[in-house]
């Protein structure tokens, strides 16, 4: 089957202390199947709806991860069923985030996502906002939260240097916070289908493939 051969070519260009998140969203449950029955474990989805869809018929020990921008009245779906979110992009959410955490009696893993691109349309705290939750600790009251570490999403552009230099900033925010402030902190999401073997030389360790795995989106009126 032409997605576990796809597969198969991505994880031989990733290293095994990568986490390799295949990012199933707008593809058929089948298709998260096919993949499942040959090992994997990480699936990524970016719309709440859809998320639960897929999980009342996938098995159960599969580990989500939500990866799309997410509004604070679709936290109460996300949350129970989410191992990691990837996208919280403000401390209203992570407000939002911790409630809902408390309801379902969980300690809620996230990553706090930050703007590295030159696009305006995409999400995320600049660095010195990083820097001012952790150097203010204006996580602390959030008990229900676990904050794992960051996420980032490159330029969308043939610009190589460009996307490099914007993962290389990344990872400097990453380590000055692990070092300085959350000595725990252990992941950082960066990394797509048209990027991730650049990522990987700086030090992302976890990288998120949809397209170069499953082939084009199918959108969810063709959704089964």
């Amino acid at each position: 089957m032409q997605i576990v051969s796809n597969l198969k070519n991505i994880r031989s260009q990733i290293p095994t202390d990568v986490t390799l998140v295949c990012v199933s969203k707008f593809h058929p449950i089948e298709a998260i199947s096919t993949l499942y029955n040959v090992g994997e474990r990480d699936f990524g989805e970016s719309r709440a709806q859809e998320l639960l869809k897929k999980t009342e018929y996938l098995p159960k020990d599969i580990r989500w991860h939500f990866i799309g921008p997410l509004q604070s009245n679709k936290v109460k779906y996300v949350v129970p069923v989410a191992h990691l979110i990837h996208s919280v992009d403000s401390l209203r959410l992570l407000q939002e985030i911790n409630k809902c955490a408390i309801k379902n009696n969980k300690i809620q893993n996230v990553l706090l996502e930050v703007h590295i691109a030159q696009e305006d349309n995409k999400h995320g705290f600049c660095d010195s906002d990083i820097v001012n939750i952790f150097d203010k600790k204006l996580y602390n009251e959030y008990k229900n939260i676990n904050i794992c570490g960051l996420m980032g999403i490159a330029t969308l552009t043939d610009d190589t240097q460009l996307i490099a230099n914007e993962f290389m900033l990344l990872k400097k925010l990453f380590d000055n916070i692990k070092q300085h402030y959350q000595p725990n902190f252990n992941v950082l999401s960066m990394g797509m289908s048209d990027d991730f073997t650049l990522a990987i030389p700086h030090g992302t360790t976890m990288v998120r493939v949809g397209s170069a795995i499953f082939g084009p989106r199918i959108y969810p009126e063709q959704i089964k």
